[in-house]
């Protein structure tokens, strides 16, 4: 749809899911929008199909929580959509362009647990749900014998489940990224290190969606964008898709970006790990921002080179896009 369709000076319709999180994250969007151009947006709620179903996360299928907002976009009835990055599949949609790629919040993983503990201070068989595989794996191979219980639904109802009245685990580990967007950072009873507990590919970023027709709202829409932030997806989405992993086998990966001697450096560690934690591959790999998809393919590369496709499982067929993306939540 073209400016002359919408209207000079109509406002923008920004397509997003109809959870706390997702309206929080679009709002925020919205509002730097506003901000940075003078621009009117207003908010589009879409109904996606991950929102319909009570299926375990991982059994719900790639772009699950993203097909439904693609979709109105396509057909002009929103202009431009926001997107957990972590739940696009990493092969594009013909037509469309992730125009902004926002400053990243932090992508670290949290807990939040009974008595303010944190993981190391959990008693041995203590109930820890999560939703994510790369989350259950990590946890079971720490070795704390802990009891993991995959749970799914937002954030309200994960931490219900510790701290309601009607609480059933003695802890959850969800993305501290939500929680902050969502303003309940002072629940986080521990922000977990990377070395414990590696991130998804793309946690914490957004992705700003538009049609690539709309020239005039790709150039709009640029001005949100993080060239850091951008760098440092692009690393870590170009690993995870040159692995092209199933939903069986939990993906990790997580870049920095700090000043070296030459300038800015990535630095990229990825990791695959078998669902009961007992195998697992950990590399990492640096290189300039300017270099993120190569950086990205190398290092999956060498981490099928060390045995990471015997923890991925069934074969692979080339151009297959399977890996299993976290719930936003």
């Amino acid at each position: 749809m073209s400016e002359r369709t919408r209207g000079a000076g109509a406002p923008l319709r920004l397509g997003t899911r109809g959870s706390a999180l997702a309206l929080a994250q679009s709002r925020g969007v919205a509002d730097a929008l506003t901000a940075a151009t003078g621009r009117a947006v207003e908010l589009v709620e879409v109904v996606t199909a991950g929102d319909r179903s009570s299926a375990p996360v991982h059994r719900l299928g790639v772009g699950v929580f993203v097909s439904a907002l693609r979709d109105a976009l396509v057909a002009g009835e929103i202009d431009f959509a926001v997107h957990s990055y972590k739940d696009l599949p990493t092969a594009g949609q013909a037509g469309l362009h992730i125009a902004a790629v926002p400053p990243r919040e932090d992508p670290r993983d949290a807990l939040v647990a009974r008595d303010g503990r944190t993981l190391a201070e959990l008693p041995p068989g203590a109930t820890v749900g999560t939703g994510a595989l790369r989350r259950i794996a990590q946890l079971h191979a720490l070795g704390l014998q802990l009891t993991v219980v995959p749970i799914r639904g937002n954030v309200d109802t994960r931490v219900r489940r510790v701290r309601g009245p009607e609480a059933d685990l003695d802890a959850v580990v969800l993305a501290r990224a939500g929680l902050v967007r969502l303003g309940r950072a002072e629940e986080i009873t521990e922000t977990l290190d990377p070395m414990l507990m590696l991130p998804a590919p793309a946690q914490g970023a957004l992705a700003v969606e538009c049609r690539l027709d709309d020239a005039e709202l790709v150039e709009l829409l640029g001005a949100l964008d993080h060239a850091p932030t951008r760098a440092a997806v692009t690393a870590e989405r170009a690993m995870l898709a040159t692995l092209e992993a199933g939903c069986s086998a939990p993906v990790a990966g997580y870049a920095e970006l700090a000043e070296g001697d030459d300038g800015d450096e990535i630095y990229l560690r990825g990791a695959v790990i078998s669902p009961d934690g007992t195998r697992e591959v950990r590399l990492s790999r640096t290189g300039t921002p300017a270099e993120a998809t190569e950086i990205g393919k190398a290092l999956a590369a060498e981490l099928l080179d060390r045995g990471a496709d015997s923890i991925l499982g069934a074969p692979r067929e080339s151009g297959a896009r399977t890996q299993h993306f976290g719930a936003t939540e």
